[in-house]
């Protein structure tokens, strides 16, 4: 039976008991606020960077990890008596964060093999092919079985997601094909998605009552499912979305989630939203 170590990074919003459940080695990348930097969900965590978020007249900045933070992590798992690794990574266009995951893994072709494998995701759309990875590595899976798995899974997720202000998005240069949003007044409530592997625009209402129906919508049109996510920062609409969701076709319970210091940064408070795998 094969052990195979699944690693991926502190944007993919994997709750940390499922992590731990589950043994996913997690990589974080880094916060910056000014001339202060913090190790995201070590130094950070979520209810602590938005509550900083409210606090500081700087606005937020990410890092992707090292090599080296990574090839430490492929080297835990050499020592943890793994035969492999595999690393699900955040979408390349978003970071370089896969291609640190990437260089760490040359760093140790001798002595463990690590495949790397870009989701062309992030956050829970990222996490949800993260933990289903890791329960089929549970069931002793081979390394082949599971990257063949984790490429299969890239066109079944999807993640739609209401923002709160703009000012975090444009700020970051994360806005992609959401420019047309940028003259927008804030009273309209735009709605991003993840095409290809950039932040692309999907539509704006003009409340986020009429928000949270457009984010829910998008989600049943996708099912039946097999995993769905409600994602949220520091949001008052958890409740509301969720009950619009209540009678979603999944095969597995919701995960109701905050989302990190790593997408926050770039989303802004009270974003909230909805990933999905479909079945």
């Amino acid at each position: 039976m094969a052990r195979i170590r699944v690693i991926t990074d502190s944007a993919c919003d994997v709750p940390e008991e499922i992590a731990r459940r589950l043994n996913i080695d997690v990589v974080s990348l880094s916060i910056r606020f000014g001339d202060e930097e913090f190790i995201d969900r070590v130094d950070l965590s979520p209810s602590e960077f938005w509550a900083k978020c409210k606090a500081s007249k700087t606005l937020p900045e990410t890092a992707a990890p090292s090599p080296g933070a990574f090839q430490a992590a492929y080297e835990r798992a050499k020592n943890d008596g793994c035969d492999g690794v595999i690393v699900i990574t955040l979408s390349a266009l978003l970071s370089a964060t896969h291609q640190s995951a990437v260089l760490g893994a040359e760093a140790v072709k001798d002595s463990i093999e690590v495949r790397v494998v870009d989701s062309k995701a992030v956050s829970m759309a990222q996490g949800l092919m993260v933990i289903d990875v890791a329960e089929l590595a549970d069931t002793g899976a081979t390394l082949d079985e599971l990257v063949n798995d984790a490429e299969s899974l890239v066109a079944k997720v999807g993640v739609v997601a209401m923002l709160d202000t703009l000012e975090h998005l444009i700020k970051g240069g994360r806005v992609g094909g959401a420019r047309a949003l940028l003259g927008q007044v804030l009273s309209i409530k735009p709605l991003l998605e993840l095409k290809d592997g950039v932040v692309a625009e999907a539509g704006r209402q003009r409340t986020r009552a009429k928000a949270l129906v457009a984010i829910a919508e998008v989600t049943k049109a996708h099912a039946p499912l097999k995993r769905l996510a409600l994602v949220h920062g520091a949001s008052s609409e958890v409740a509301a979305l969720e009950a619009l969701v209540a009678d979603v076709a999944t095969q597995k319970p919701i995960i109701v989630t905050d989302i990190g210091p790593v997408v926050g940064t770039h989303g802004g408070p009270g974003i909230i939203g909805l990933c999905w795998m479909e079945a």
